[in-house]
């Protein structure tokens, strides 16, 4: 009788689909941790951006604070889309690819000379503190988004 396990039409593709539902899972815990650190990332820097506004501490402090976070932010985001795009999840890596390419963008166009993204001599002028803190909470509402969307 050739009815164990191993035989009929199904032993092919059963282990192929338990590999890509586990890769899947694997891909989808990953993202959520990375989503949730993230997450904290946005918050530090709305923190440490309204500390500035309100004079709790100078310029080159919180540029400094915040500048040691840019490289891993922008390493934590892109990870999760290429991963996105790897694993085939057309909706989501759309959704990611414009926040990856404007942080690439923003760290690649820093101008020589300056501390980094964030630039003590030029965070008072033309109200870049306020852009800074709209990106910050616009960055915090779309990790929330795609934490409840990692989570689904």
């Amino acid at each position: 009788g050739g009815a164990g396990p191993g035989t009929g039409a199904h032993s092919t593709g059963e282990p192929r689909r338990q590999r890509r539902q586990r890769m899947e899972a694997v891909v989808f815990v990953f993202s959520l941790l990375d989503c949730c650190v993230l997450i904290f990332l946005s918050v530090y820097f709305i923190i440490t951006l309204s500390d500035l506004e309100c004079d709790y501490i100078n310029a080159r402090s919180c540029c400094s604070k915040l500048n040691k976070w840019v490289i891993p932010e922008l390493i934590g985001h892109t990870i999760v889309t290429v991963l996105m795009l790897i694993s085939l999840h057309w909706f989501i890596f759309l959704l990611n690819l414009p926040v990856a390419t404007w942080n690439i963008y923003r760290f690649i166009m820093v101008p020589s000379g300056n501390m980094g993204v964030f630039d003590p001599t030029e965070i008072h002028n033309r109200g870049q503190l306020k852009s800074h803190m709209k990106e910050a909470m616009i960055k915090l509402g779309f990790h929330l988004l795609c934490f409840f969307m990692y989570l689904y």
